[in-house]
């Protein structure tokens, strides 16, 4: 563990931000800085976008969603392959980063039923604190007390580029399908009635357009190493205040 984040071990960090930004390569440098434990909640509702996937139930349906959260059994495993999601006994964390299930997950995230499900599951991950929490409602909604919170965003053909080289040449989509689903996962995360996609009051936004993930990690680290300010606009926002 770093010694100079050693006085930093009972902190609760999270980290929110749309698709594309970076988050999930950015919280796990993070809490591997800190020696945290991450946590990714996004992985929770694409095991549940898989579930739903896989029995072919419509993620609008909150009878059918219903039925199968008892079942769910969805846990974090940590091996020498990293941290796996298991649903059921099974190794789903190579199966969970498709297009499809992508935008499924942004569907079944809007469901009460599912996010009532997930958010005892987070709370109890959290309740030791030592952790990176990457989400999207982890600072307004999971954790509104957290220690430090950070939004991290970036330019939306920014994000589609980093996605679209995410799924490489096995991809199905051509950059211009992930741009569009990209805009419209947006719009839906952001306009839905429950938890929108937006930063907390008193969050830390990082712009990460023109960033490395280790420039990134760098401007979050310094400010957890100073006193807490208000919030502040970080990275490449020009016309707005620097951290």
């Amino acid at each position: 563990m770093n010694t100079e984040m050693g006085n930093q071990k009972s902190l609760l960090i999270t980290i929110d931000g749309p698709a594309g930004a970076g988050k999930t390569t950015v919280s796990r440098m993070l809490a591997s800085h800190l020696d945290f434990l991450y946590v990714d909640t996004g992985a929770l509702y694409r095991g549940v976008a898989f579930e739903v996937f896989s029995r072919e139930i419509d993620p609008e349906n909150d009878r059918e969603l219903e039925k199968i959260v008892p079942d769910l059994n969805l846990q974090f495993e940590y091996s020498n392959k990293g941290t796996r999601l298991v649903l059921k006994g099974d190794d789903i964390t190579d199966r969970i980063r498709t297009p499809e299930i992508t935008m499924l997950a942004s569907k079944v995230s809007a469901s009460p039923i599912i996010r009532n499900a997930l958010l005892d599951v987070q709370k109890q991950m959290g309740a030791r604190k030592s952790a990176v929490f990457e989400g999207r409602d982890m600072g307004t909604v999971v954790f509104p007390d957290a220690d430090v919170k950070f939004f991290l965003t970036a330019d939306v053909k920014a994000r589609a580029m980093r996605r679209f080289t995410e799924y490489g040449d096995g991809g199905k989509q051509c950059f211009d399908e992930v741009l569009e689903d990209m805009v419209k996962r947006d719009a839906d995360d952001s306009s839905r009635a429950i938890a929108p996609l937006r930063p907390a009051d008193d969050a830390i936004i990082i712009d990460s357009s023109g960033l490395s993930p280790d420039s990134v990690v760098e401007k979050m680290v310094e400010h957890i190493n100073s006193a807490r300010p208000k919030t502040r606009i970080l990275g490449q926002d020009q016309g707005r205040r620097k951290f």
